[in-house]
């Protein structure tokens, strides 16, 4: 007779924390089995396969994932370099796939969880019942998986925030979606290049990801004629705005900041703070206006890029008990570790499966996906969670709370709309209103305007 403990742990997602809890799973003996909604593991990393992390290679491995990889003649890539997303991808994640084998099904979109005849208001015997995972497959049809635990490493690429400062979409925002992507658009591409040259291009967000882009569209400005970016802020400029730079433990972090500075002090972008827009509005000659919730109309632009950070889909959740903060959507206990106003990538404490547990057991929420709407994710922390998570489902407390975990410190990250507080750093200085939005061109050698707010930048830390 098949129990429970004889069922697969159902993985969520073929990115690099699913994965790597799948290997942690084989590791300690257990079948895992690893549903992704893609054609490939790694889908949504494929989705920036341009963009260049600012972890190295030491940092995007993780340690059971490599043992599973040695039998195959697999190499460690070199540590102290910084791959894209097509070369983490095709270096190391589709590698630790194929050595799953079986273990992981594409095509396979989970579109609800619960306990087999257990909806989420029955008490009864909730414990002893394995969970049910609904499932579409790519050609249309439905499957029923049982499973003994889950672990959802879905991540929040699907589900990106939209232009409007209150978490909605802006008005015309739907409507203009032609001209709006929510990517960092790949520039060495001749049709994605063809789209942004000599456009002007309003970029919104103050993260890693608009930092890559504002960097981006000034290497084509400096080619392309008539090519220029509106960088929108929802708050000041301060100096923490461009991130931790040259003191940076991880470097390449550092130098994204540096390099986003340099683009607009050469010019090649105006920064509109303390803007929030409220409606996007299209004009007789096929542009774009943002207006403001302050009444002021930015000139008109030809395409927008939202990079206003990410958040979790829970809707195939519904039917489990879930214990969620409500600001950050992420665990309650993880979630004041991870406050994007208290905390940057490097100052999260190490957390393991006691932070990530729910009133719901064996369900646990990791990597990105257990984030809920904080940027300050590092991939080798979802590699951390995967160790405790999988040691805590085999029974192994003394190892699943033994976690450790030592982060780059300095650099700053953050969440869309979490630092418009003007108290933030100016506790001596009274007030409650926000700065003015401002028009501020930064030219070559112009020095950054006075503080006005201090805190993480938006956007998050990167695509790890």
């Amino acid at each position: 007779m098949t129990t429970t403990a004889d069922l697969p742990v159902v993985v969520i997602g073929a990115g690099p924390a699913g994965l790597a809890a799948a290997a942690h799973l084989v590791e300690r003996g257990i079948e895992p089995l690893v549903l992704e909604a893609g054609p490939t593991a790694a889908t949504a990393v494929r989705g920036w396969s341009h963009v260049r992390l600012f972890s190295t290679w030491s940092e995007l491995t993780d340690p059971a994932a490599e043992k599973l990889l040695a039998p195959t003649g697999w190499a460690k890539p070199d540590a102290d370099a910084c791959p894209t997303g097509a070369d983490w991808t095709a270096q190391y994640l589709q590698p630790l796939a194929d050595a799953l084998g079986d273990k992981v099904r594409y095509g396979a979109s989970v579109t609800g969880v619960s306990l087999l005849g257990r909806d989420r208001i029955v008490d009864a015997d909730r414990e002893q019942q394995p969970f049910t995972i609904r499932v579409k497959l790519a050609d249309g049809a439905e499957e029923r998986i049982l499973g003994r635990a889950v672990i959802d490493a879905s991540g929040t690429w699907s589900t990106p925030s939209p232009v409007g400062a209150d978490g909605l979409p802006a008005l015309g925002e739907q409507a203009a979606s032609a001209r709006i992507s929510y990517r960092i658009p790949d520039l060495k591409d001749p049709a994605v290049r063809a789209r942004y040259a000599g456009k002007r291009t309003a970029v919104i967000g103050s993260g890693a990801s608009a930092f890559t882009a504002l960097a981006a569209l000034a290497d084509v400005a400096k080619d392309e004629p008539g090519t220029r970016s509106v960088w929108i802020l929802r708050r000041g400029i301060s100096g923490s705005t461009f991130g931790g730079g040259s003191a940076d433990q991880l470097p390449a972090r550092g130098a994204l900041g540096l390099a986003a500075k340099a683009a607009v002090d050469h010019g090649y972008a105006d920064a509109v703070t303390g803007f929030r827009t409220e409606v996007i509005e299209p004009t007789g000659d096929d542009r774009l206006v943002l207006a403001g919730e302050d009444g002021r109309r930015l000139d008109p632009v030809d395409e927008i890029i939202v990079l206003t950070g990410l958040r979790p889909d829970l809707s195939f959740l519904s039917e489990l008990r879930l214990a969620l903060d409500e600001r950050l959507q992420a665990p309650v206990e993880l979630a004041p570790l991870i406050d994007p106003n208290q905390h940057s990538c490097g100052t999260v404490h190490p957390h393991g499966h006691r932070e990530l547990s729910h009133p719901e057991q064996g369900v646990y929420l990791v990597g990105m996906k257990s984030y809920g709407r904080a940027p300050t994710f590092l991939a080798m922390t979802g590699y951390e969670q995967a160790r405790s998570v999988t040691a805590a489902i085999a029974g192994d407390t003394e190892s699943a709370d033994r976690v450790e975990l030592t982060l780059p410190e300095t650099g700053v990250c953050g969440g869309a709309g979490l630092f418009d507080d003007p108290a933030a750093g100016q506790a001596d200085e009274g007030g409650c209103c926000a700065p003015a939005p401002a028009l501020v061109q930064l030219g070559v050698g112009a020095a950054l305007p006075a503080p006005t707010a201090e805190g993480p930048a938006s956007g998050g830390c990167c695509g790890s």
